[in-house]
């Protein structure tokens, strides 16, 4: 199989590598300079941690384990605090570098712990999941969640590359690369419809692992991605839409995962959460019925939800004033305007918003 770069533009460029044995490029993005290297890894990964802690330290770096939780439970200040005092008593320095392995949670905590530490140290990011891969592992956002929402605390600390080995892809869990593929698909809408026409034209291909058509929505993905974050990497307020279209669904799909506790897949509430804009859109007459509708067929097509559970608007509501989008007292909305033309909607009338989860209640 051949190897996809996806250059990343940013003041500090980097490369999205994808392809199988990748990870034969770890040790060179790590560098001469380091001598540790930390491997931030869920306990679901324990043993490819030991396996790529063996290889670094046959490559002369003294190389340390620091298993964390499963999920999202790994995205706490606790276990921040866990991988700092273990970088601490490993004597970490400013020319040292961590490797993030897992999926989204763990690239996510990674990134923040890296970004964090002394200032700053070097992470190669290494996603397992197919969400992790197109979206959180790229970009250089990482944060922890808190009690009052996701993410919340963070910061923007680049990767000195990326590293996509599609292998992975073989064992993950069905329903795990199916939420995986909202990410996608909101790529799809806001920046790449021909991500839409090659799901629609055979969308069980695109939940096989090693079908050239997911291979394709993946690449097309990142390269959406790379291009939104080359421009605006740290999301600025301002008039410009920016970085902030990377967030279509997400604000009532992160409102989801806090309602819920985190137990649902992140990939699944940003599914419902695009069917939410799509539907809020329609209402504030920026979109037309024809498109609310494809989001529905696209997103049910690959198994993803498009409903939500009804009686659950205030805590919702709750949920989306906390969130990162938000300006003061004023709820802000990635919408579309068509396909490919995503914009802003800001403080929509209450009554729309509660029409619109009417439309998706289930």
């Amino acid at each position: 199989m051949t190897t996809t770069r996806i250059p990343v533009s940013t003041s500090s460029p980097y490369e999205v590598v994808i392809g199988t044995g990748v990870l034969g490029e770890l040790a060179g993005l790590i560098g001469p300079q380091a001598q540790r290297v930390g491997i931030v890894v869920p306990t679901s990964l324990a043993v490819t941690g030991e396996e790529i802690r063996s290889d670094l330290e046959e490559q002369g770096y003294t190389a340390v384990v620091l298993e964390v939780p499963d999920g999202e439970d790994q995205k706490t200040p606790a276990v921040a605090e866990f991988a700092w005092s273990a970088l601490g008593q490993s004597g970490f320095t400013r020319t040292d570098a961590l490797v993030g392995v897992g999926g989204g949670a763990t690239t996510d905590l990674a990134g923040f712990i890296a970004g964090t530490w002394l200032r700053g140290v070097r992470i190669i990011q290494v996603p397992t999941t197919l969400l992790a891969m197109v979206d959180a592992a790229v970009g250089g956002k990482a944060g922890i969640n808190v009690e009052e929402g996701k993410n919340l605390v963070g910061v923007i600390h680049e990767p000195a590359g990326v590293l996509c080995d599609l292998s992975a892809l073989e064992t993950l869990p069905r329903h795990d690369l199916v939420a995986g593929l909202a990410e996608v698909v909101k790529c799809g809408f806001i920046a790449d419809p021909e991500i839409l026409d090659i799901i629609e034209s055979d969308p069980h291909a695109c939940t096989e692992w090693d079908s050239p058509q997911l291979r394709d929505i993946i690449e097309r993905s990142i390269a959406v991605k790379a291009a939104v974050v080359a421009d605006d990497l740290y999301e600025r307020i301002g008039s410009d839409l920016g970085r902030e279209v990377l967030n279509y669904g997400h604000t009532f799909g992160h409102a989801i995962e806090k309602v819920e506790s985190f137990r649902w897949r992140h990939g699944a509430a940003v599914s419902v959460g695009m069917m939410y804009v799509a539907e809020l859109a329609r209402l504030a007459g920026r979109l037309d019925d024809e498109q609310v509708e494809r989001h529905r067929t696209v997103l049910t097509s690959l198994g993803l939800p498009t409903t939500y559970a009804s009686g659950r608007w205030e805590g919702l509501l709750s949920a989306m004033r906390l969130d990162k989008k938000t300006r003061g007292d004023m709820l802000r909305f990635v919408i579309l305007d068509a396909v490919g033309r995503p914009s802003i909607l800001e403080g929509p009338d209450p009554a729309l918003l509660v029409a619109a989860y009417a439309e998706v209640s289930a």
